[in-house]
């Protein structure tokens, strides 16, 4: 397979059986004028720009998985202050290289600002990647760096940029949590990020939940895909994870905002190191769609404890997974997920007589091909308040991705009060007329559920081209009566 059939899955994007309709290039975190000294002293611009890529010269540019200019991964899961995360990088050819730490938030309009930069650290090849049965993983990869994580740091969404002597850069998104009370916990969805990643995307070797190379270097679907992927392993492309911008979206603009925020992954709500009661609500920023068993009942029991959930994307809670130990022990490091393939349990929680809508209020109705307007309904509704938004409103764009609605053979959850609070026409695939909605409902705790059903929610708060203002505002009166326990 030629170079130029192999850069067309560079991004990762078009790898995948989900396309992310808000595509912002490699780097969507960081909007700032930021410089770096290269490895010859001179300063040069912190974006990796894709034309460098294919051959160019004078600024950084995105390592590839073909050539493993330099790739790494990050090991365990979200790490708290005071504790070490350590970093496996490979470098090829052997060269130095350094480690840039970026937090997102607001920080005036960049979206991240640089924490911290690791000294000058000698790169080496590392081993190829491990493949059986489809699962790749670099967990015999040796350990590059270690970053002790100082007490005082901030809790939040952070990423390791790597940039090599020569210019090459790549990326290790990691979290830093704690389990001190805050008024929402933000949830990264670290577990569906992963189900998606092809790396690496060599036209020979990688594999996610969704595809995998054939012999000729075809990417060929879920039949013949990964059943177990791997932690261990960094994520293709430029180190990004595919929807990655959704939760980094709302990042930035609950931080503008001043929201009281904790951080976790997905991870942990599995493993047990979330306690609910510490919160007033719990979100989920983007694409979650992968959710193990104890995922399910921790956010179930939040809910009944009265903690309240607020989902921000579509198609979240379809496919039920399991967690287990890498080869080495370590927990949590390889997802299994059979779908559809072979004997056992069925994949879709739909599928064992707990579907998506009994926690959400709606579940997972199909991709929409292209965007589409939310139209709004039930503009009366609080919800809505000081919006301008009035029934029969179309929101440009707002239904994109993928949709939920509601399934009326389906049952609720238990309620107190249950409101659609949007009701939306797009055309399929195939051309059929559907309908988007958003729901909310209180649950009798008093803890309220809110999911969006479409993908583009979080876009809409803080991504340029995307930002709608009714969102923002409905979104706000959301996590403030939340907040207040209204």
């Amino acid at each position: 397979m030629g170079a130029e059939q192999i850069r067309r899955w560079d991004s990762g994007a078009l790898a995948h059986a989900v396309s992310d309709p808000f595509g912002q290039g490699p780097l969507p975190w960081l909007r700032g004028s930021d410089n770096y000294f290269d490895g010859t002293g001179q300063l040069v611009p912190w974006y990796a720009d894709e034309t460098l890529a294919r051959g160019g010269s004078g600024g950084p540019r995105t390592a590839d998985d073909v050539r493993r200019q330099i790739k790494g991964f990050a090991s365990g899961g979200a790490v708290a202050p005071g504790e070490s995360i350590d970093f496996h990088i490979t470098v090829d050819p052997p060269q130095n290289f350094s480690v840039d730490v970026y937090r997102i938030g607001h920080y005036g309009g960049d979206g991240a600002a640089k924490i911290t930069t690791s000294p000058r650290l000698p790169g080496i090849v590392q081993p190829p990647p491990l493949t059986a049965d489809r699962t790749v993983s670099c967990h015999h990869w040796w350990q590059s760096w270690r970053l002790q994580i100082p007490s005082y740091w901030s809790i939040g969404a952070y990423v390791a940029v790597l940039t090599t002597a020569d210019g090459y850069r790549s990326h290790i998104p990691f979290t830093v949590r704690d389990s001190h009370p805050a008024d929402l916990l933000l949830v990264l969805p670290d577990i569906t990020w992963q189900a998606y990643n092809l790396y690496p995307e060599d036209g020979h070797t990688g594999a996610s939940l969704y595809h995998a190379w054939d012999e000729e270097g075809r990417l060929v679907g879920e039949e013949e895909a990964a059943v177990t992927v791997s932690f261990d392993r960094p994520y293709a492309g430029a180190g990004l994870p595919l929807h990655v911008g959704h939760a980094y979206d709302f990042i930035r603009w609950a931080e503008r905002y001043g929201y009281d925020l904790a951080y976790a992954e997905t991870r942990d709500l599995h493993a047990g190191r979330v306690d609910p009661a510490r919160y007033r609500g719990l979100v989920f920023p983007g694409h979650d769609e992968y959710w193990s068993a104890p995922m399910r009942k921790a956010a179930e029991r939040a809910r009944d404890q009265g903690t309240s959930l607020v989902f921000l994307s579509a198609n979240t809670l379809y496919w039920r997974v399991e967690l287990g130990p890498s080869p080495s022990g370590v927990p949590d490091r390889l997802l299994t997920c059979r779908k559809r393939r072979g004997p056992g349990r069925p994949a879709l929680w739909r599928e064992v007589d707990r579907p998506e809508q009994q926690l959400l209020g709606i579940q997972y109705a199909g991709r929409v091909p292209e965007p589409h307007p939310m139209v709004v309904r039930n503009a009366e509704h609080w919800l809505w308040e000081a919006t301008g938004a009035g029934d029969g409103d179309e929101l440009p764009g707002l239904v994109a991705g993928e949709a939920d609605r509601y399934f009326p053979r389906t049952a609720l959850p238990e309620h107190q009060g249950r409101i659609l609070l949007a009701h939306s026409p797009y055309r399929d695939g195939e051309g059929a007329l559907r309908h988007q909605e958003t729901s909310l409902y209180r649950a009798p705790s008093g803890a309220w559920v809110f999911a969006s059903g479409t993908f583009a929610w979080s876009p809409a708060l803080d991504r340029p081209g995307h930002v709608d203002a009714r969102v923002q505002r409905a979104t706000a009166n959301l996590l403030d009566r939340i907040c207040k326990r209204d």
